[in-house]
């Protein structure tokens, strides 16, 4: 049995449960071929995985955006076919980091509920020092971003000190910055600019802030991609005679 066979142990009603939706709009996505198909278990239940609950999580943040079903559907098209659980979830916070920032107000059962597994005190500490959640004045009563809980709920459960998680966390975040200030640098003064110069109308100043917008997620996956590939050279560098760690996808 495959490792993605066994994950996939979810009904339908556990997997909306997780991911915050109705079984009917997942069973929608599903005949659109946003989402794969179940893995037919014993009975002939449907049962859904990780990968299931990253992509789903990955097409409501797209449809956030504003981005059409069909658009949504070009765009996972042009996904790697082999991206795993992980991958969807980096993928899927790069893509938030666009958003303004939104968060849900939660009880500790609804937490649970959406990490899809308990959490103590420590998982609760962990997961506000790596700005998933605040706790509110109110016991028992958490201030989440639901972005980044699928992926702080992963990093949970990785066998690294949570000071390495940390010191991971803020090398992302600097380079992250730079990567940005530099992209956002090259779009004013080759694009921008240029084009404000030649006194464009209100309707074509409409139609760059769109091109903006609409760049965006694709910036994203190259972004993740060339990442992906630059950390399989490294860790091929680091580890010439023993397997390469799966770290990048």
């Amino acid at each position: 049995m495959t490792e993605q066979a066994e994950e996939a142990t979810l009904t339908v009603d556990e997997l909306a449960a997780r991911a915050g939706v109705t079984v009917r709009t997942i069973r929608f996505y599903s005949t659109r071929g946003l989402l794969p198909p179940p893995r037919i278990g014993p009975r002939r239940v449907g049962r859904y995985g990780e990968d299931h609950l990253a992509r789903l999580a990955l097409i409501e943040e797209l449809q956030s955006q504003g981005m059409t079903l069909s658009a949504i559907e070009r765009y996972l098209q042009r996904l790697p076919e082999d991206m795993t659980a992980q991958d969807l979830a980096v993928h899927r916070a790069l893509v938030a980091s666009w958003m303004p920032d939104t968060t849900d107000e939660v009880t500790r059962e609804q937490l649970e509920r959406r990490a899809g597994r308990p959490l103590d005190e420590s998982d609760l500490r962990r997961l506000e020092l790596l700005n998933v959640l605040e706790r509110t004045d109110e016991a028992g009563r958490f201030v989440v971003d639901p972005g980044l809980l699928p992926l702080g709920v992963r990093l949970l459960e990785l066998p690294m000190s949570q000071e390495s998680v940390l010191a991971a966390r803020q090398v992302l975040l600097d380079h992250a910055r730079q990567v940005a200030r530099e992209l956002s640098k090259l779009f004013r003064e080759e694009v921008w600019e240029p084009y404000r110069a030649q006194e464009p109308d209100a309707e074509q100043v409409e139609r760059m802030k769109s091109l903006s917008a609409h760049m965006q997620p694709l910036v994203v996956q190259a972004l993740l991609t060339a990442f992906q590939r630059s950390l399989r050279e490294e860790l091929r560098g680091a580890f010439p005679k023993e397997r390469v760690p799966r770290l990048g996808g």
